[in-house]
């Protein structure tokens, strides 16, 4: 009768081994370490949150993701142009101001805008006044793009930005009932936005008369 294993020794044996793969001997004192991606996986496994098109470049697209990061596209290519880390948490929205130059909000509470001509640097538009409030949406006026509007997270009002003034908001929108969580500039004219809300209301606003 052959020999039974045992599997109390089985299991000790497996532990050992997953223990092993994951020890390092260093020849000498660590004192700092830091995670290498390997390039043989999935290059863009962070799970995305939004995108947008640029229209002044059709051939152009950008996407944002919570692992920090908003990705360019050339369609054309089927490539990726750049890859930036954008925000110190998940980047929740991204949207393209006119050629080379779009913003981005997320989970750390910052609007940041990015020219590709300087991909080392970007500006803070505005910042949550409360510390760790996620902006969730953002919209770019494509009629006069100094401004934008953004979303806070559980908030129902909407800020709206001019981006030559960074930090300090042109207005702030509150008429919404419950959460807002929709947010688009009319196509055809730079003073009216409409908001939508968990209140199930959706708001048409004029900005000229504010």
């Amino acid at each position: 009768m052959g020999a039974s294993s045992d599997p109390t020794q089985d299991g000790s044996d497996e532990q050992q081994k997953r223990s092993e793969i994951y020890t390092y001997e260093a020849p000498w004192h660590i004192y700092a370490m830091n995670w290498s991606v390997r390039r043989d996986k999935n290059e863009f496994c962070g799970p995305l949150t939004s995108f947008d098109w640029n229209e002044a470049e059709p051939k152009r697209i950008g996407t944002s993701s919570i692992d920090t990061t908003c990705t360019i596209w050339d369609i054309e290519r089927e490539a990726v142009d750049t890859q930036l880390i954008a925000h110190d948490k998940e980047v929740y929205d991204i949207a393209w101001g006119g050629v080379g130059v779009f913003a981005s909000v997320s989970a750390d509470g910052s609007v940041r805008v990015f020219d590709l001509r300087d991909k080392e640097h970007s500006t803070i538009i505005y910042e949550s006044s409360e510390p760790d409030t996620p902006l969730v949406r953002l919209g770019w006026n494509k009629q006069d793009p100094r401004y934008m509007a953004t979303i806070i997270m559980d908030s129902a009002k909407v800020v709206v930005l001019d981006i030559r003034f960074p930090t300090l908001p042109v207005v702030e929108l509150q008429r919404h009932q419950a959460s807002v969580n929709a947010i688009a500039w009319a196509p055809h004219s730079s003073c009216h936005i409409c908001t939508a809300g968990d209140d199930s209301q959706a708001l048409i606003w004029d900005l000229s008369s504010m």
